[in-house]
Order: C-alpha cells, then sequence, then structure tokens
C-alpha cells in the first residue's frame, strides 16, 4: 500500500482557536486512519509551519509532521535545528518538505529574485547541507554558491531511528534533476495516468484529493455539494495562473477531466490538485494504475470530515490488492 499523508488546514479565514480545533481534528482523523502524517505546507499567506508542527506532536501519539521548508524562510541550519530540536523534546520523527515556492510575488516581496531553474540549484546544496547536519556525527564543512558552513554542527543531532525523511516538491525538469542527486522521494501533482509510462514515476509521490463512496453516484453527489460551480473561483484560478512560474500549475490547468480524474476544485481555487472521484473500485484502480508507473506515496488533500478518510482507506486497501507486489 502507498505511505499515505494527509494534510494540515490553511489558516487562512480562520481566528487562531478555530484554526487549532481543526488542526487536532484533522491530526486526530489521520491517526485514526492510519495514516503516517501531515503535510504542513507555508507560504507569505500561512503562519509559521513550524508551530503547526508542534501542536501536531502535542496532540498525538504516532503521526510525523511533513514541514514544508524553503530557502527563503529559513537557513539550512535552522531548518535542520529546528527538526533535530522537536524530535528531542518528542522522541518523535519529523518529516521535511523541500520545496521553492511557487509564487514570484511572494519571493519578490522578500527580495528574492532568482529563476525558476536557479532555485533548484540553491535546493540542492540547501538539501545537501541539511542531510549533511543531521546525517554527520562530526562538525560539517560545506562550500557552494549559495551556503557555506564551517565546523557546524547540531546541538541534538537526532538517533537513527528519528532521523527525518526529506522529500522534495516539484513536476519541472529542475525538479526532478534535484531529487535525483539529493536522493530523495519528489512528490508532484498528477496529470491523468494515461499520461505516464510504466516507470516514469518511479521514486516519485503524489498529492490529490479522493471523494470514493460505495456507488458512483453518491460519490459525485458528495463531490458536487463539495465544490460546486464557482465563477469567481475560476476567474482566480486564471489570475494564479498568469501569476505563477510553477510547472505543475501550468501543466494542470492544461489538462483535462478523465472520468474519476477531476480538476474541478483546483479550476475554481478550491485546492491545488486533483481530485479522484468515484466508487471504491474504480478509485482503487486508478490508484493502482499510478503505482504501478511507480509512485510510492500519496498526500491526500485537506480531509473535510473523518469519513472521508475511511472512505478513502476503502479505495487505498483495494488498490493494494490490485498491484502487483
Amino acid at each position: 500500500m502507498l505511505d499515505v499523508y494527509t494534510t494540515a488546514p490553511a489558516s487562512v479565514g480562520l481566528d487562531g482557536p478555530a484554526f487549532r480545533r481543526r488542526l487536532l481534528d484533522i491530526t486526530a482523523w489521520t491517526e485514526s486512519a492510519g495514516g503516517v502524517g501531515l503535510l504542513v505546507y507555508s507560504d507569505n499567506t500561512l503562519i509559521d509551519p513550524w508551530l503547526v508542527a508542534q501542536l501536531i506532536l502535542e496532540s498525538s501519539a504516532r503521526v510525523a509532521p511533513l514541514v514544508a521548508v524553503q530557502p527563503v524562510y529559513v537557513s539550512p541550519y535552522a531548518a535542520a535545528r529546528l527538526a533535530a530540536t522537536l524530535s528531542y523534546l518528542h522522541g518523535r520523527v519529523v518529516h521535511l518538505n523541500l520545496v521553492t515556492g511557487g509564487s514570484r510575488q511572494h519571493l519578490a516581496a522578500l527580495g528574492d529574485g532568482v529563476e525558476h531553474d536557479d532555485r533548484y540549484d540553491r535546493l540542492l546544496e540547501y538539501g545537501t547541507a541539511i542531510q549533511h547536519l543531521l546525517d554527520s556525527s562530526r562538525p560539517v564543512t560545506f562550500t557552494g554558491e549559495y551556503y557555506q558552513l564551517t565546523a557546524a554542527s547540531l546541538p541534538h543531532r537526532p538517533p537513527p531511528s528519528l532521523s527525518p525523511r526529506l522529500v522534495l516538491s516539484g513536476s519541472s525538469e529542475a525538479s526532478t534533476r534535484c531529487a535525483a542527486a539529493l536522493g530523495v522521494l519528489r512528490f508532484a501533482y498528477p496529470r491523468p495516468v494515461s499520461d505516464y509510462g510504466p516507470s516514469e514515476l518511479a521514486r516519485a509521490g503524489i498529492r490529490l484529493g479522493i471523494i470514493a463512496r460505495p456507488t458512483s453516484t453518491e460519490a459525485w453527489k458528495a463531490a458536487h455539494d463539495r465544490f460546486p460551480g464557482d465563477p469567481m473561483g475560476e476567474r482566480r484560478h486564471r489570475i494564479v495562473t498568469r501569476l505563477t512560474d510553477s510547472h505543475w500549475h501550468a501543466q494542470l490547468s492544461a489538462a483535462a477531466d478523465v472520468g474519476v480524474y477531476w480538476l474541478h476544485p483546483f479550476k475554481t481555487y478550491r485546492t491545488f490538485c486533483p481530485y479522484l472521484v468515484g466508487d471504491y473500485d474504480e478509485v482503487a484502480a486508478y490508484l493502482a494504475a499510478y503505482r504501478s508507473c511507480g509512485a510510492e506515496s500519496l498526500i491526500l488533500d485537506i480531509p473535510a470530515e473523518e469519513d472521508d478518510l475511511h472512505h478513502a482507506r476503502q479505495a487505498l486497501t483495494r488498490a493494494a490488492a490490485l498491484t502487483p507486489r
């Protein structure tokens, strides 16, 4: 079966207590459904992901925060030390999602003008420095174009059992090269499965939403109730498409709905990933097809309610039975 993460809620539109309640609910649902952890994403509109990770660890017994880290927000030393500190305080693992930032406006607001592919060159140095700091038992010296360390060491380096899992997000050729050079799994927003060859998703994970029900009719009713038509959302999506240089955004914007593969929530600016909608067997077959193309892990979109995860689990269990071992 695919390793499954869910996604923590966004803080936009919620006050502090409401966000905290929502986060704790989704954390509990994820743990109950057997998920590996929760993606905590980050941009200029959201609260600090490390404090969100702290709340996840405090309120759960097993799931791991998958914290989005990018060079513009924290240095590689700070990112490694934060992960090590949380592991030290809680005796739990913290996973790291290496990102470059997708909004040119957000990057410009922070004085960052590095071009798209060059950001992945920087991310390669960034991830390499983090790996050295977390893995090396000796002080780390590192010299790159963007980062330099001289005999740097962490105050409490995690033991091997708590060593963070590093992954990378991206869909471009530059992101693929970067992930391969770091030796980490690359997460991407998947195109329709027919776009991929047999091994094209090797060493990759996918991020999508699932609305599965016992019958296709029930699933599509739930999908349309949750994501009704939204002309204003469509206009916002078109504006964002013009402003971003993210390859994944352009790829999904150009894609079309195919069977259970549904882009309406993405194209109405309700979420940033495709959805699979159908009965358990239909969704299972589509997930198994992604797995046959090499996909190793899955990040589910923010669950609206606990039943979402239990329905998704039904499809995932059936997909595991369909996928050759």
